[in-house]
């Protein structure tokens, strides 16, 4: 296998973390299907910075980046009838991937275990602060304090004040990165074997594996690059790295490419969806769904 266009992932997450894991997948090729709500849509669309500080749903930086390459359809999986197109929705999929509380999709009878007796190969990706399990599992968290009980903290800042903490959403990224990772390479044993997982993955832990945390005497002592010296950096622009893209919203901007590159596998530098821009698309043309019945479901919230 060259790429992952075999896989089709449903993208139920509203966190920086899953949305990375399931944009990483969609560059390489996976055919990602964002779930979105139908009032407001990912959360992650209201987070800027926007363009000329006024706020947009399809112009946030962030949303445009994490959302890249995927497609975007409107659900409501809490309606019956929103239970039910989910649940088909399942049966042509390989991965879903989530970053709901955990119990937030079993209560909804849509868990791991329901999930794999429609589709018993089913890779489920669960992201999460603190995992599935053990006393902090209920606890919210931000980039913040998950910095701080993953032991990143302990070697910022002065000696004589406080800990400081990276801006921005380091943690979730390092996080979105290791399910990437165990996601396709649960894909992988899926295909082989037709045998499904649960993986969960919980950001405390992603940062508790880096014993040594990453910072440099160079960022302590000196000025760190700032953005506009990355988006000029001759290296980055001659390996290509950094990609144009145009947005029928957010207009042409300029995108980071991938972490790293597999040698066999190509990066597709696609866009970010509108909000619910593919609901005919996926409902009618392969749901079978008449726009009769659409309009109805649309009518009535649950898309």
């Amino acid at each position: 296998m060259t790429s992952l266009s075999v896989l089709r992932v449903l993208d139920l997450s509203e966190s920086v973390a899953g949305a990375y894991c399931s944009k990483l997948l969609a560059g390489f090729g996976a055919d990602v299907i964002k779930i979105e709500r139908p009032a407001g849509g990912d959360p992650l669309r209201r987070y800027g910075p926007f363009p000329d500080s006024l706020p947009h749903s399809e112009k946030g930086a962030l949303h445009l980046y994490v959302n890249a390459g995927k497609r975007s359809i409107t659900l409501d999986m809490g309606q019956s009838s929103g239970h039910l197109i989910f649940r088909r929705l399942v049966e042509g999929a390989e991965v879903v991937v989530e970053s709901f509380p955990p119990g937030y999709l079993t209560d909804l009878s849509l868990g791991y275990e329901s999930l794999a007796s429609i589709k018993p190969r089913l890779v489920m990706t669960s992201v999460s602060p603190f995992g599935q399990s053990g006393p902090y599992s209920g606890y919210r968290a931000t980039n913040l304090t998950l910095a701080a009980a993953g032991g990143q903290m302990a070697a910022s800042g002065e000696p004589d004040d406080e800990p400081m903490t990276n801006g921005g959403h380091r943690v979730e990224y390092q996080a979105g990165l290791h399910a990437f990772a165990a996601t396709a390479v649960a894909a992988f044993s899926a295909d082989a074997t037709e045998v499904g997982q649960h993986i969960d993955v919980a950001a405390m832990e992603c940062l508790a594996t880096m014993p040594e945390p990453n910072v440099s005497a160079w960022a302590h002592r000196k000025h760190a690059l700032t953005a506009q010296h990355v988006l000029e950096a001759p290296q980055l622009r001659a390996r290509g790295f950094l990609k144009e893209i145009d947005h029928p919203v957010a207009g042409c901007l300029t995108y980071p490419g991938p972490p790293f590159r597999p040698g066999a596998m190509r990066w597709s530098a696609g866009r970010a969806p509108l909000l619910g821009e593919h609901n005919q698309e996926i409902y009618c043309g392969e749901l079978g769904l008449r726009r009769e019945e659409l309009a109805i479901l649309r009518a009535s919230g649950v898309i």
